[in-house]
């Protein structure tokens, strides 16, 4: 089977799944097992909404790996993240739910996550997780998101 085989929503139609536990990711295997590497996302749009007030929170991610044996499709961590447009959870919750779900997915040798989320209520709040200290010999550069600084 070659890496690709396991793919089901790469250059098929597919809609937003309504919530993020009806989300598919798509998990391939690494076509470079046993070379230590980053992989980066960043989702610079993110949205998922209060689950107090039903009002849309917006936040800036930045997803780091280095695989092991599987990795994420791109597409299919697209629309997942895009299923948190209408679910209501805390920031916390959002960031870490993604987090733990690639884990459990991809089961990487190192992930991190960084939400950098926008104010809410005049307080911007950072989530940041990380899955333990990364492999040696892998460059992991900086997420480079400025902390919020509002219009000053």
């Amino acid at each position: 089977m070659t890496y690709t085989e396991s793919l089901n929503q790469l250059g098929q139609p597919v809609g937003l799944p309504p919530s993020p536990d009806d989300a598919n990711l798509d998990i391939f295997s690494n076509p470079h097992p046993g070379t230590r590497y980053l992989v980066r996302f960043t989702a610079p749009e993110f949205t998922s909404l209060c689950p107090m007030t039903g009002q849309p929170d917006f936040a800036h991610l930045v997803i780091d790996y280095v695989p092991n044996i599987k990795m994420v499709e791109s597409k299919s961590l697209k629309l997942y993240l895009g299923s948190f447009r209408n679910h209501g959870a805390f920031h916390e919750d959002c960031t870490l739910t993604i987090a733990k779900r690639l884990e459990a997915e991809m089961e990487p040798l190192w992930l991190r996550i960084g939400g950098y989320w926008y104010p809410r209520g005049g307080i911007p709040i950072d989530v940041f997780y990380q899955s333990g200290s990364p492999p040696e010999g892998v460059w992991i550069p900086e997420q480079g998101v400025a902390p919020y600084r509002g219009r000053g």
